[in-house]
């Protein structure tokens, strides 16, 4: 087992080689406790390392792409090139080495202006593994003509082989940029850039417009490559503590030995500024006329790598928009035009020149005038009225938390780093700007001591003519017209084809599904052994004591001078109708007033003070009883140690005192429905899963209920019926009243000096003896459930319930549920049925089990191919398919934690039943398991009479027309 130490190694010196790279720069970060090493190669690639005292140690190489058109040849590159290289040449080692690693992060993603390649891993033996694959894959990839065809674009009969069937388009990335653009927000970032700066590439849509991405040929991806993907248009970034001449040698040796100097061009010009302001509309497949569109007023700003220019606009944006106090913010919600600001409000940096905009959603279209007059003059008002001191003084404070926070929660910080350093960096600026800010902060306060700063920023804002106001619309026929248009095109495209072109693409198809159904030898690529797997289990002491009801725990860690503080309250016995409310009074409690302050007292106060507070509510259930559920709420909140004992007052407030009003809860409610709206489309998988879940067990009906389309059309009840609101408040007032009854269990986690923070308050709200209740709501009728959304594509999902997590046979089925996403679902559905996504998982603690498929062309096909699940284990498999399958599911159960999280998380698992014992125990079964496990659990938990069924898929009324075949009838209802 090679895991990384946390000693971090000496840096080199300014100026110092290190083969035929030169030391540019050295600078240390004190912020982060690291050091900066900036170096370049003789070939011109640019290098980033960062050393720290973390184990978790971090790649990247970015290449500045600068598509010409919509073709999605960005997109589609970065794809293909992750599909088979010279040193690897197997049909997805990219795919391949997901379940051959122990990596904490591994992705590609495209922009508008740039690809990245990153990962992040624990092994050091795993860092070089996946270094050697991502070097040959984005710098040698075989980029074959069938990986084209597979992810790009295809024509396709509907019967593969057979001519007389209808003809279809297919591939990964066009069914990918369907879905993507029947999404409001993807249409207005799209519609954004273009409409900004329609001379420059961001007028493009790098991810591809399904209507353009045919017109990209095998020869213009070649090209791009070869135009982009070079070591003289590359910049690596490295971060951790592995030592910076090993890598280097490695990158030398793989790649830069390789390849001779090259002039690429992959310049970004001005955009020439508007002599007046512009108006543009776009639209999107959608049904709500009455609160679909959006209008967004944006301007070009100056040159995103200048440091000052970039910090100021930064803490302009978060003080004019950065909570629901704020100065621009207010007035826009509080208008009633829409229900929540636009998709793209605020400052972009992620533009070579940068660009702020402003606007509201949830709106009737025609109201484009409206919205811009309101965010003109309520931007002339502040800009004549000026700024209170105290809101940027709040802002700035927001800013030193986040420049004191190391947190890998939701995100490995070594890669957040590597954002946002790369900022600056990919537009000719100084790296160090995006990690250190004190310099510009500096100069900003002695400018604001000198007199107003932000207030002539909104008045040249204004004065200037580069300016759009963007509406984007929704249109109902849009979607028909889009298969109409896709009709024609294929039509259009395929008008002179001869029968010897047919029997063309019979034969391609043919050929393409010969090599996807190819047996490939994966053992050419590196892996990692069941040795690698780190054994122990990580057990973070901490102190408990008790305060009346409460229970406080005390864990100390090495935050960086933050305290941060969780309040979870299991709940009592609650009514039905009170189950529906809780995600609404979570989601509300926080951004509404208390003890005494309206909304917008309160949104000032936990700006100035805390670094956020957030609510939530969850369902437990104890390691060995499924049934036994487990309400709980839980209050969460940061704050920098001197700032503690007034987050401590926040929340104590929040949970004693909250104050709602009609007006604002109206408000609340409308922004909840926009956000939720927009989710089933980005995330339909997910909404499918619970679909089926809730038909087997009452922690699925109850995350259901809470989290699913129920609670969706829960909330659309309360907000477009009548009443709802009055009564809503009245069962507010009775939620205050249960969690103030329930027990409660306060984790504080901070530095020794900080540890004895003073709880008592807090601890003291809490009375009563009520129990802990236990939540049973009925499971939805056990029917094929499907909704209907304005989609494009489908989402399919089919679950079981197994068993729970002491249960001997739940390590096998977490293990089966990685076989089938690697081995089966992947092949299957991704790369034969030319979905975006498709995969298996397995909820350890809810004993649920998934299958399911995102942005999928096909309905009936893709539940054939769940069903078919249990022969594909009787193929063959060996120990390397199980190795595999154990490497990837020890992965979920060593996640990567950091300060912030790691005290919480052994606090509130003890607590649960899920102690350090019992996860050492799951672990050591699961490196037991055997293939004969695999299939008995199969056998045992996932038959066909067990499953049950969710869709989330178009309106279109033919989409459901073939499952009648798998005797299937779904019980169909709109979203």
């Amino acid at each position: 087992m090679t895991t990384i130490t946390t000693e971090a190694p000496a840096a080199p010196r300014a100026g110092e080689t290190l083969g035929r790279y030169t030391v540019e720069r050295v600078e240390a970060l004190p912020e982060m406790q690291g050091t900066l090493v900036l170096l370049r190669h003789e070939l011109g690639a640019r290098h980033a390392h960062v050393i720290r005292a973390d184990d978790n140690a971090a790649f990247g190489v970015t290449f500045p792409t600068v598509p010409s058109d919509s073709t999605g040849v960005a997109h589609i590159l970065e794809h293909v090139v992750l599909m088979g290289s010279q040193r690897f040449p197997v049909p997805d080692p990219f795919f391949s080495m997901l379940p051959r690693s122990l990596n904490t992060f591994m992705n590609a993603m495209t922009a508008s202006d740039w690809t990245t390649y990153p990962f992040s891993t624990r092994n050091e033996k795993d860092f070089f593994n996946l270094l050697s694959v991502y070097l040959d894959a984005t710098f040698f990839p075989l980029m074959r003509y069938e990986s084209f065809r597979q992810d790009g674009h295809r024509f396709e009969f509907e019967t593969p082989d057979d001519p007389s069937t209808p003809l279809k388009l297919q591939g990964v990335v066009y069914n990918e940029m369907k879905g993507a653009m029947a999404s409001p927000g993807a249409v207005m970032w799209r519609a954004f850039g273009k409409a900004l700066y329609p001379d420059l590439t961001y007028a493009n849509n790098s991810g591809g417009a399904p209507d353009a991405i045919p017109d990209l040929t095998y020869e213009d991806l070649r090209a791009f490559h070869a135009a982009h993907y070079h070591p003289s248009n590359a910049f690596f970034y490295t971060y951790g503590q592995l030592p910076l001449a090993r890598i280097l040698d490695a990158i030398e040796n793989h790649v830069m030995s390789r390849f001779s100097p090259q002039t690429l061009d992959v310049s970004i010009p001005d955009q020439p500024a508007f002599a007046a302001p512009r108006q543009e509309r776009a639209t999107y497949p959608g049904t709500d006329q009455e609160r679909g569109a959006q209008v967004l007023v944006g301007w070009k700003l100056g040159y995103s790598s200048d440091p000052d220019l970039n910090l100021r606009w930064s803490v302009l944006s978060d003080v004019l928009l950065g909570n629901p106090a704020a100065p621009l913010t207010r007035p826009l919600i509080e208008s009633g035009l829409g229900s929540a600001l636009a998709d793209g409000s605020g400052y972009r940096d992620s533009f070579r020149e940068g660009a702020f905009a402003a606007g509201l959603k949830g709106l009737p279209a025609g109201k484009a005038a409206e919205v811009e007059a309101l965010v003109l003059g309520t931007l002339e008002s502040i800009a004549q009225s000026g700024i209170e001191p105290e809101l940027i003084e709040s802002s700035l404070h927001q800013f030193e938390i986040a420049q004191k926070e190391v947190s890998n929660s939701g995100y490995p910080f070594a890669l957040s780093v590597m954002f946002r350093l790369l900022g600056p960096w990919l537009y000719g600026g100084n790296p160090i700007t995006g990690l250190r800010l004190d310099e510009q902060l500096t100069r900003l306060r002695e400018d604001l001591a000198r007199g107003p700063v932000f207030e002539p920023m909104l008045r040249d804002l204004l004065a200037g003519t580069h300016r759009v106001t963007l509406e984007v619309a929704p249109d109902p026929e849009l979607a028909a017209r889009a298969e109409a248009d896709e009709a024609a095109l294929v039509a259009r495209l395929s008008a002179a084809f001869t029968d010897e072109d047919r029997q063309r693409i019979v034969a391609d198809s043919l050929r393409l599904k010969e090599l996807q159904g190819q047996e490939s030898d994966p053992s050419v690529l590196p892996t990692l052994d069941l040795s690698d797997i780190p054994t122990a289990v990580s057990d973070v002491p901490y102190t408990t004591e008790r305060a009346g009801r409460a229970r406080i725990a005390r864990a100390e860690q090495p935050t960086g001078g933050l305290t941060y503080l969780d309040v979870q309250v299991r709940l009592p016995a609650l009514p039905d109708t009170l189950l529906d409310t809780l995600p609404l009074y979570t989601f509300a409690v926080t951004r509404s007033g208390a003890a005494g302050q309206d909304y917008v007292t309160l949104a000032r106060r936990i700006e100035a003070v805390t670094g956020g507070v957030s609510a939530s509510v969850g369902v437990g259930t104890p390691p060995d009883d499924l049934g036994a559920l487990r309400l709980a709420v839980t209050f969460s909140g940061k704050a920098l140690a001197r700032n503690a004992p007034a987050l401590v007052a926040v929340m104590r407030d929040l949970l004693t005192a909250p104050e709602f009003t009609r007006d604002r809860l109206e408000q609340l409610l409308k922004q909840r429905l926009a956000g939720l709206k927009a989710s089933v489309v980005q995330s339909g998988n997910a909404y499918a899963e619970r679909l089926a879940g809730a038909q087997l067990s009452v922690s699925g009906a109850l995350n259901e209920r809470l989290t699913g389309l129920s609670a969706l059309n829960t909330l659309k009840g309360i907000v477009e019926g009548e009443g709802g609101l009055d009564d809503l408040l009245a069962r507010f007032a009775q939620l205050r009243e249960v969690i103030l009854q329930g027990e409660p269990l306060i984790a504080l986690t901070a530095t020794p000096h900080d540890l004895h923070l003073d709880l008592t308050d807090l601890a003291g709200v809490f009375h009563g003896e009520a129990p802990v209740g236990r939540p049973a709501p009925a499971p939805l009728p056990r029917a094929p459930q499907a909704r209907t959304t304005d989609a494009p594509v489908a989402f399919n999902a089919v679950a079981f319930q197994t068993v729970p997590y002491t249960h001997p046979d739940s390590p096998a089925l977490l293990v089966l549920s990685r076989l089938l996403r690697s081995e089966y679902l992947l092949s299957e559905i991704r790369e034969k049925g030319g979905a975006y996504g498709g995969g298996a998982s397995f909820d350890t603690r809810d004993g649920l089990f998934t299958m399911s498929s995102y942005r999928d062309p096909h309905v009936a096909r893709t539940f054939q191919v769940f069903r078919d699940a249990r022969a594909f284990l009787n193929t063959p498999l060996g120990e390397r398919e199980l190795t595999e399958a154990v490497l990837s599911a020890s992965k979920l159960l060593d996640p990567l934690t950091s300060p912030d999280t790691a005290g919480r998380m052994r606090v509130f698992g003890d607590h649960a039943g899920y102690t350090a014992a019992a996860q050492q125990a799951y672990k050591a079964r699961l490196l037991t398991v055997t293939l004969d496990d695999l299939r008995r659990v199969m056998d045992t938990y996932l038959t066909p009479g067990q499953a049950a069924y969710g869709l989330v898929t178009g309106r279109d009324p033919n989409t459901l027309a073939d499952v009648q075949a798998l005797g299937l009838t779904f019980d169909v209802q709109s979203v």
